[in-house]
């Protein structure tokens, strides 16, 4: 049977991480890859998990399954830690999954049962696995402008135009905070107005919310997503524990879908848990537990919620110092985009043919459509990475 199978494309991230561990130059810089790292190049485990972790082991008495949904408390902890009350507790069904990307799968699953003729419009240029997921489950999918390749910023009137599109039985797809991979962001007035055609057309929001905590704050970054739920009647969240909490081989995330009253959360959270049983029974628990001890212990997560602000502190020093060595290097202010962008990514804006380029000549690994992950970057990379930029003509 398996001589029937065809050849899968490959992945681009995956190939570009080869060719990385292969290329030999002292000065290379990967770029491409969407994890954190520290000055080091270390991805390093948060002190607030090592200690959960310790306590854990100590007292951990079974491992037993949890729920279908996962353990409730895990639930109870990242519904307050995203939405903070934006709406009632009793209208939100959540189930946890293997990661943020097992909570986008479950919501598109979620959509096909409930709308099986729903479209899906997704920004363009959005995460590939969103699509990826979106073709294999053959959902129609509609582009809605979103990046400006002039301005390195959203192009929020070909957005709005395209949104007005939907109608009821749709689903719009955003990103709660550090767009990927463009890092540029809406900013309050505008989700306002993207509210606001929500609320005319009918489409559904699902907010896939990756990365609170990397951008302004854990508060700011969850802000337009608290003022979506708090404004429609229907809402979907993906929300990921990979980057905040640092566990990404942990697989911890969980899908919150929001009714307008109890009845109906009732009915999602049957579906929630049935969703979870027909793909991979019980959730993984050993990164939700230590979420959840951590955001129920004042002292964890008071200590987690300061290393994670040293780490954005970090990218933004990143960030700004990438954009004033470009200003010294080319004499304008052309790059200044770079230090208004949010989150791990940016977006360079240029071709694939500079972005092989770069990688040619001077060793800079970056995916194809010019997405570079600022936190690959360090102090010592910096100028490395700008003067190839300036080099190459971007």
């Amino acid at each position: 049977m398996f001589e029937t199978l065809k050849a899968q494309p490959a992945d681009k991230i995956l190939a570009l991480m080869q060719m990385y561990r292969e290329d030999p130059r002292d000065t290379k810089v990967d770029l491409g890859v969407g994890v954190y790292k520290d000055a080091t190049g270390l991805t390093p485990v948060m002190r607030a998990v090592k200690k959960a972790e310790h306590q854990l082991w100590e007292t951990q008495v079974s491992k037993v399954y949890t729920g279908l949904a996962g353990d409730p408390a895990f639930g109870d902890a990242m519904i307050d830690l995203v939405l903070d009350g934006a709406v009632a507790r009793d209208t939100i069904a959540a189930a946890a999954t293997p990661g943020g990307t097992g909570a986008v799968r479950q919501a598109f699953e979620l959509i096909q049962m409930a709308r099986p003729d729903a479209r899906v419009f997704v920004s363009d240029p959005t995460w590939p696995n969103h699509l990826s997921i979106l073709s294999y489950l053959g959902i129609e999918t509609i582009p809605y402008r979103y990046f400006d390749n002039e301005t390195r910023g959203v192009d929020f009137d070909g957005l709005i135009e395209d949104l007005k599109t939907a109608r009821k039985g749709d689903v719009v797809l955003l990103h709660g905070c550090c767009h990927n991979p463009t890092g540029a962001n809406l900013n309050p007035a505008e989700w306002d107005a993207v509210i606001e055609v929500l609320l005319q057309t009918g489409a559904t929001p699902m907010i896939d919310i990756a990365y609170q905590g990397f951008g302004d704050g854990l508060a700011e970054d969850a802000a337009a997503t608290r003022k979506v739920v708090a404004a429609v009647p229907e809402c979907l969240i993906a929300a990921s524990c990979s980057k905040n909490f640092g566990i990404y081989r942990e697989r911890t995330g969980l899908l919150m879908a929001i009714a307008s009253d109890k009845s109906a959360q009732q009915l999602n959270q049957q579906t929630l848990a049935f969703l979870n049983r027909q793909n991979f029974s019980f959730p993984p628990d050993h990164g939700a537990r230590l979420v959840t001890m951590i955001l129920n212990d004042s002292a964890l997560r008071a200590d987690w919620q300061a290393e994670l602000e040293e780490v954005r502190h970090a990218m933004l020093g990143l960030r700004t110092q990438l954009a004033g060595e470009l200003q010294r290097l080319s004499g304008s202010d052309r790059f200044g985009f770079l230090a208004q962008h949010r989150g791990m990514f940016s977006r360079l804006g240029t071709t694939p043919e500079m972005v092989e380029k770069l990688r040619a000549d001077h060793g800079i690994y970056m995916v194809g459509d010019s997405r570079m992950n600022i936190a690959g970057l360090n102090a010592e990379t910096v100028p490395i990475l700008a003067k190839a930029i300036i080099d190459v003509g971007i």
